[in-house]
């Protein structure tokens, strides 16, 4: 009757799908819908960990309702504040009135912030602090900046499970399918994982990075992987560590080129197309093509952090770089990329500026990013007196691939 499944015998995944939102976070598109994900843990005390977003708090309170079959809720555990995920909190007090909350004091300056009466029914919390419900003992880990300052997990070190909050999530809605072992996850859900995680969580690698250290010291306790979005994990959980600690520390997951184009009537995306033409013919065909106008730059970003080298081709605009491609300039910037090796084509028909400034805008805004010669100068349309200068520029990509 219920939309639930459950993770352990005690343990049920309560939350609910979105396939109507557009945007997350009202920027991200979302094709394939998303999941949030909330866990009701059925022991001789009842603990619910962290809420949903309002668009399906119905659905979510009716879940949390036939779970508990008639019994009260006594905790409320809030490992992360976004609305997204914390939208429901006050909708769950009015209905257990009993019910206390556990989460850290920044948390609860949130709550307070967003206008949530909690007074009196807080337990705040900090990192080594344990709470036990019966038979289960959990752990608090802070967690700050993954992505927001208040965050933690809980790790229940009875029977191995870790509620990773946004740590390890994903976009996809899963209808019905909870585990990562119950799709294809490789084919399927990689790329959308590598998108969430590189938009949302792609600035602060350094505090994931400390995450991580702190579940390696757990790692062979851990038995399940309880993320706020996406499916949970119950095996192969190298897999998508070895993803996380790449991102958090941006290198490369593969030797590829990503070429992104910004182009107004088809000369410079000729160029491009004619780049990756060569390297293709050359032997290097992990080789993707993008349109910086009409590709979302979440998009960019996921392929930017997956591949080793770039090749940014831009049209002269006002004087300056095409303003898409400076767009997608600024995110690679606000998220950190870096360990990246960049090759610049710039066009212009009578003043040609872009690639000087994108070759600029690399060197002093971010941080070790190989800018390789030559910078290709395009008047107006590549004709035959540019192929040398296209070739050479080919060569050093594949010449900087040999020196990794």
């Amino acid at each position: 009757m219920f939309c639930v499944r459950k993770v352990t015998d005690d343990l049920y995944w309560v939350g609910g799908n979105d396939h109507r939102l557009h945007l997350f976070e009202n920027i991200h598109p979302l094709t394939r819908g998303v999941s949030y994900n909330s866990y009701l843990l059925m022991d001789e005390k009842t603990a619910l960990f962290d809420t949903v977003d309002w668009s399906i708090a119905r659905e979510f309170l009716n879940n949390v309702e036939g779970v508990l079959n008639g019994r009260d809720l006594d905790y409320l555990v809030i490992n992360h504040m976004e609305p997204d995920h914390g939208a429901s909190i006050e909708e769950i007090l009015l209905r257990y009135p009993k019910c206390k909350i556990i989460s850290t004091e920044k948390s609860f300056m949130f709550m307070r912030q967003f206008g949530f009466d909690i007074d009196g029914r807080d337990i705040t919390v900090k990192e080594g602090d344990t709470q036990s419900f019966g038979k289960h003992e959990v752990m608090f880990i802070e967690a700050p900046m993954i992505h927001w300052p208040e965050a933690m997990v809980t790790f229940d070190t009875t029977n191995g499970v870790l509620f990773s909050a946004d740590a390890f999530g994903s976009f996809i809605a899963l209808d019905g399918k909870l585990f990562a072992d119950e799709v294809n996850f490789d084919r399927d859900w990689i790329d959308e994982a590598r998108r969430y995680y590189t938009n949302i969580v792609g600035k602060y690698g350094q505090f994931v990075q400390v995450l991580l250290g702190k579940a390696a010291g757990i790692l062979d306790k851990i038995k399940f992987i309880c993320p706020l979005h996406g499916p949970v994990w119950r095996k192969d959980f190298l897999y998508i560590i070895d993803k996380y600690t790449k991102w958090a520390t941006y290198v490369p997951e593969e030797e590829g080129v990503l070429i992104a184009y910004a182009s107004m009537y088809g000369n410079t995306e000729y160029a491009a197309q004619a780049i990756a033409s060569k390297l293709c013919e050359k032997g290097m065909t992990n080789v993707w093509v993008y349109d910086v106008s009409n590709t979302d730059v979440s998009y960019l970003i996921s392929e930017t952090f997956r591949l080793s080298h770039l090749v940014l081709a831009s049209c002269t605009y006002n004087l300056g770089i095409y303003p898409k491609m400076l767009n997608y300039l600024h995110d690679m910037k606000a998220l950190n990329v870096q360990n990246r090796k960049v090759a610049v084509l710039e066009n212009g028909s009578w003043a040609p500026k872009a690639g000087s400034l994108i070759s600029e805008f690399l060197d002093k805004e971010m941080k070790m990013i190989d800018v390789l010669d030559p910078l290709v100068t395009v008047n107006s349309a590549v004709n035959k007196d540019k192929e040398q200068e296209i070739d050479d520029l080919v060569d050093a990509i594949l010449e900087s691939m040999k020196k990794d």
